[in-house]
């Protein structure tokens, strides 16, 4: 048995069309990166973790993020294929590494529009009931049969529409996506404008009242913060998981990752600033936060246009987070580790339409039972693990193949920025609790237990050697 077989991926031809320009990549990453996070997770993490210091807490993650950034970078322009890091492991360290990084990519998107699904209807019904109209008890909350909730109904209603979305043809779904990325910077341009000439400095007197925390093992503190802020810029490696459907991949991909995700960490600390300067971060643990900031200075106008902004909005992260975890389950099913009837396109369009459906039905049920809370520690610790191997396949890369060739891109200060990534990814993932890596465990057993029990004998390269 090898479980290390490898694949270059990057030589397959698929049935996908190449129609995607550098800023169809750059407004990709954007809606993926800006959403709850910004809207909702900026809040909480003030409130909760690092106070008005949560904005070096925003350096911190977006110092690892841009790391991992470049790894993806040089990936992309050496191994330009389909389905992000799981592609490049399969290249340089094998097949079993691949499938356990593809594994946990597809629970970390999943879990994504689970999460920023509930963010969304966070939005809406505190829209709603600011007009004095709620829910039914039973179908607005997630599974609590002691506070009378068991199902969070608007996550999955959304979830479903943006499913039907992605199921028309890409370009259709990412013009869809480039329009509301636009009108959602209206209303972040409007709270950051409005917001500076109501900023009371005093709100930072007590600039870092939890303390810079604990390099490993802590629970708040900027450290705590940044391990939550994490979450915030997740969705930048959806570029590259659409490489069969971009023009000049290995010069696009490294460009439309790194200058979108310069231009979110500017606009996250900015917001952030002034979100702890409006209102006191000890009334921020609210999962409408901007908006409920705006209404804390008498300002229900612009709360009530942000909100609504933030409801159509917040789609796009889950159609960009949709539109890339199919490609990505699309390519796994396509080198025979899951099903092949996800590897099925449909015949006008060429979308990969059972993966699609397969996403929306898993994170509609995930939305609608589990907290937010408990999604976006999941889904961080997740991600973080693929990371660090990431950064190991970017050493051996350089080990068996050498420095990159001219016109490829190339990760400075290799070997030291891998080793610091993953120092960095270790340090966050101890920040979090028993109950997130209890989740965590059972993930990687379930992983585990369906590549040896269908990945590994129905794999194309089992085939071939067969």
């Amino acid at each position: 048995m090898n479980i290390f077989r490898k694949k270059d991926a990057s030589k397959n031809r698929t049935g996908m069309r190449r129609h995607l320009k550098l800023v169809d990549l750059i407004l990709l990453g954007i809606g993926a990166m800006v959403g709850t996070g910004i809207f909702t997770v900026t809040g909480i993490g003030a409130a909760t973790y690092a106070g008005p210091a949560l904005i070096v807490s925003i350096v911190i993650s977006a110092l690892c993020v841009s790391i991992c950034a470049l790894f993806y970078a040089e990936f992309a322009s050496r191994v330009p294929a389909n389905g992000g890091a799981y592609s490049y492991i399969y290249a340089v360290l094998g097949e079993f590494p691949a499938w356990m990084a593809g594994w946990l990519t597809i629970m970390e998107f999943m879990t994504a529009v689970s999460g920023v699904a509930s963010g969304w209807a966070s939005y809406l019904k505190g829209l709603l009931s600011s007009f004095g109209l709620q829910l039914p008890t039973a179908l607005n909350g997630t599974f609590d049969p002691q506070m009378g909730t068991y199902i969070d109904i608007l996550p999955i209603l959304v979830v479903f529409f943006v499913t039907g979305v992605v199921l028309l043809n890409s370009k259709a779904a990412l013009r869809f996506n480039s329009a509301l990325v636009v009108l959602k910077f209206s209303a972040l341009a409007l709270f950051i404008l409005v917001g500076l000439f109501h900023l009371r400095p005093e709100n930072w007197s007590d600039f870092a009242p939890f303390g810079f925390g604990q390099i490993y093992g802590g629970q708040t503190g900027i450290m705590a913060g940044a391990s939550l802020m994490f979450f915030a810029f997740l969705g930048f490696e959806s570029i590259s998981m659409s490489v069969d459907e971009i023009k000049e991949p290995q010069k696009n991909v490294p460009r439309g990752i790194v200058l979108s995700l310069s231009i979110v960490t500017i606009l996250y600390i900015l917001v952030t600033l002034v979100l702890t300067g409006l209102v006191h971060y000890t009334k921020l643990n609210v999962p409408d936060a901007v908006a409920f900031s705006l209404r804390s200075i008498g300002l229900d106008w612009a709360a009530n246009y942000v909100s609504i902004v933030a409801i159509l909005t917040l789609i796009t992260v889950c159609i960009t987070m949709t539109y890339a975890l199919s490609r990505m389950i699309y390519s796994v099913a396509r080198d025979g580790l899951l099903p092949k009837s996800f590897k099925k396109l449909t015949a006008t369009s060429r979308v990969p339409q059972n993966a699609t459906i397969l996403v929306g039905v898993v994170a509609a049920i995930c939305a609608g039972i589990f907290p937010l809370a408990s999604i976006a520690s999941f889904l961080n610790i997740c991600t973080l693990a693929y990371l660090i191997m990431l950064a190991f396949a970017i050493l051996k890369l350089r080990k068996d193949k050498g420095q990159p060739k001219a016109g490829e891109f190339k990760t400075p200060l290799v070997p030291l920025t891998p080793i610091l990534s993953i120092v960095i990814c270790l340090s966050f993932m101890t920040q979090y609790t028993w109950d997130t890596w209890l989740a965590f465990g059972i993930a990687l057993v379930l992983g585990i237990l369906i590549y040896f029990g269908y990945g590994y004998r129905h794999s194309e390269i089992e085939a071939r050697e067969k």
